[in-house]
């Protein structure tokens, strides 16, 4: 995945992430790259950046 893209698809679930607050992390990824075609092997590096997100999102609220 190119760098530009990449950085893209990461900005794009973070923005989803807020929206719809998952429960589960792993589910949502695998849904996210099924829906949107992302190629495989991301789906470990795309649920930690879920997870980080979901993290800010509870410690701000705080």
């Amino acid at each position: 995945m190119a760098t530009k893209g990449h950085n893209e698809v990461k900005e794009s679930l973070r923005e989803m992430t807020r929206i719809f607050q998952p429960k589960d992390p792993k589910k949502f990824v695998k849904d996210y790259v099924r829906k949107y075609h992302i190629m495989g092997g991301y789906e470990e590096e795309l649920t930690s950046v879920v997870e980080h997100e979901l993290g800010r999102m509870n410690s701000s609220a705080l």
